[in-house]
C-alpha cells in the first residue's frame, strides 16, 4: 500500500493465533471486506483438538475499523467446543500489510494473533492450485 493510499483491510490474508497455556498456534486463511469502516469476512482454519484428525472450522466475522484500530466477532458455523464467539482487537500497520493483536473468549481466555496480507501473487497461486485439485 502507498504512502497516500486510504487504508483498507478488504483482502485476503493469512494468520496464526496463539494460545496462553503451551498449545501450539493454529494457522488460518482470511478473506474480508471493509465498507466506509465496517468489516465483514470469513475465516477457515484447522482444529488441532483430540487425537482424531484436524477438522476444518468455518467462521464468519464482523466488525469495525476505526483508524488503524479494529474489533471484530468471530461466529464459528459449527460452535462445537462449548463456545460460539471469539473477540478480536488489534491494530493495523501503517502501511496496511499486517493486523495484530489479542483474541479473547469470554470468561475463557485469550492470546495473541498476526494476520499478514497475501500479495496478489500468493493468493493467485493459491486460487490456481485448489482449482486444480
Amino acid at each position: 500500500m502507498n504512502a497516500g493510499a486510504k487504508l483498507d483491510v478488504s483482502g485476503e490474508w493469512t494468520g496464526i493465533y496463539s494460545y496462553p497455556s503451551g498449545l501450539p498456534p493454529i494457522s488460518f486463511l482470511a478473506a474480508l471486506t471493509e465498507r466506509e469502516g465496517w468489516i465483514a469476512g470469513v475465516i477457515e482454519e484447522h482444529s488441532r483438538e483430540g487425537a482424531g484428525p484436524a477438522r476444518r472450522l468455518g467462521a464468519s466475522i464482523q466488525g469495525r475499523r476505526s483508524g488503524v484500530a479494529v474489533t471484530w466477532l468471530k461466529l464459528y458455523d459449527d460452535p462445537g467446543f462449548g463456545y460460539d464467539a471469539v473477540g478480536y482487537e488489534g491494530a493495523v500497520s501503517a502501511d496496511g500489510e499486517e493486523i495484530s493483536g489479542r483474541w479473547s473468549i469470554a470468561g475463557e481466555w485469550s492470546g495473541a494473533f498476526l494476520m499478514v496480507r497475501k500479495s496478489r501473487a500468493a493468493a493467485a497461486r493459491e486460487r490456481r492450485a485448489t482449482a486444480r485439485a
